[in-house]
């Protein structure tokens, strides 16, 4: 990978101009170089910051779909060894009789595998390090943006100007190319928060992942990988009303963590803080277009959700995949990755898959979030009704393991 310096003021064309070098914008970078693209991948931040111990202490699960996807672009093996196995998923409303067990046949495997954020950056930024097909430009400002009829350009601070076919959009939720190129938004704020934070516990998780609902908000315990002294960890992410979270955030600890344990109705025993405690917004976001001159949107750019449901990132890295198929078939018929037939056959393939992944994360949220006696027994009945049916479990887990509806082929085997 080649990193830039200020005195090239004019950089070569390349086919890709990805704007944001996060966990989808590198994971793009890298699935491009593999189908033959060159691409350059303009990031803000520092990459020892964003790296450092202190920066993100979020973990996210990653499906077998998109850990597919990770064998594919090479960054698989680095990350074996890091990832802690999800072998069931256990739903509950309140710990109340009438849980839902998903676990999958012994020829299966996992239901998906956490891992911390931090990991996942230094496998992408390493694997990408190595490959020339990508330049990297890191602690860069993006100054203008042109889209014109022969390709694109972003002007940086230094007065660098990129030049590529097609501009891709991977800043996150709040991205500055989405938004200055005026596409609309459906979008609702939940107001709640999700407080984020990791627990040493004294009992193993034995790889199951908890899904605790609450009127106020669902509890989520993912499992980590045990620290190297042999103590038992999960990750924590406990949905707070927004008027609550400034005070839960600054709980003394030991107040936070008998809560957070009564939450838990003793699941994992003794229960300590493993992490410092961060809260995150929760807002749900759909861009109406995902596509339009020689601009093409992914990830948290494109669609932000609940993280009830942990499927924010793959429903990232699915865009990841159908972009750079649809743009190495387009390629291989002598067309540029920035034609409008490809942009439109992108944006017809993902926005449906999109659209039906948040609606039913966002119906789960509304359905948990009901309180009172009468509809926490009516969803009972509906838990037990699933946990009866396996052609609905079936569903549900091909869900959470990423391999339902029109897949891409980078996330297949």
């Amino acid at each position: 990978m080649s990193h830039s310096t200020p005195s090239e003021t004019l950089a070569e064309k390349r086919d890709l101009l990805i704007l944001g070098g996060g966990l989808v914008g590198m994971t793009l970078a890298l699935a491009a170089a593999r189908s033959g693209m060159t691409s350059h991948v303009v990031e803000r931040g520092d990459p020892a910051e964003l790296t450092s111990e202190s920066t993100d202490g979020r973990a996210s699960a990653i499906s077998t779909a998109s850990w597919n996807l990770f064998g594919n672009v090479g960054v698989a093996d680095a990350l074996e060894p890091l990832g802690c196995p999800i072998e069931s998923i256990a739903v509950t409303d309140g710990m109340k009789p009438g849980r839902i067990d998903f676990r999958p046949k012994p020829d299966e495997g996992s239901l998906g595998r956490m891992f911390a954020n931090r990991d996942l950056r230094l496998a992408l930024f390493a694997a990408a390090e190595g490959n020339d097909a990508i330049a990297w430009h890191t602690r860069a400002e993006v100054v203008s943006r042109e889209r014109g009829a022969h390709g694109v350009s972003v002007t940086l601070g230094t007065g660098q100007v990129l030049r590529a076919s097609l501009m891709v959009a991977a800043e996150g939720r709040q991205s500055p190319t989405r938004d200055e190129a005026g596409f609309s938004l459906a979008k609702w704020d939940y107001s709640h928060r999700a407080i984020v934070t990791a627990l040493i516990h004294e009992k193993p998780h034995e790889g199951v992942a908890w899904e605790i609902f609450y009127p106020d908000g669902p509890f989520a315990l993912l499992p980590l990988l045990d620290l190297p002294d042999g103590r038992h960890r999960s990750a924590l992410v406990w949905t707070v009303a927004e008027k609550d979270a400034p005070g839960v955030l600054k709980l003394p600890e030991a107040m936070f963590l008998s809560e957070a344990h009564a939450r838990m109705h003793g699941i994992f025993g003794k229960v300590e803080l493993a992490a410092s405690r961060m809260g995150f917004p929760l807002k749900f976001h759909h861009s109406r277009n995902l596509a339009e001159h020689r601009l093409a949107l992914v990830g948290d750019a494109a669609h932000g959700m609940h993280p009830i449901a942990g499927q924010g990132l793959n429903l990232g890295l699915r865009d990841v995949g159908a972009l750079v198929e649809v743009l190495a078939d387009g390629m291989r018929l002598g067309l540029e990755p920035g034609d409008a037939q490809l942009l439109a056959r992108y944006e017809k393939w993902r926005s449906l898959d999109a659209f039906m992944a948040m609606s039913v994360t966002d119906g789960l949220t509304r359905l948990f979030g009901i309180p009172g006696k009468l509809p926490s027994a009516a969803r009972r009945l509906g838990m037990g009704a699933v946990q009866r049916m396996p052609a609905l479990k079936r569903f549900f887990m091909d869900e959470a393991r990423g391999m339902s509806g029109k897949l891409p082929e980078l996330l297949r085997s």
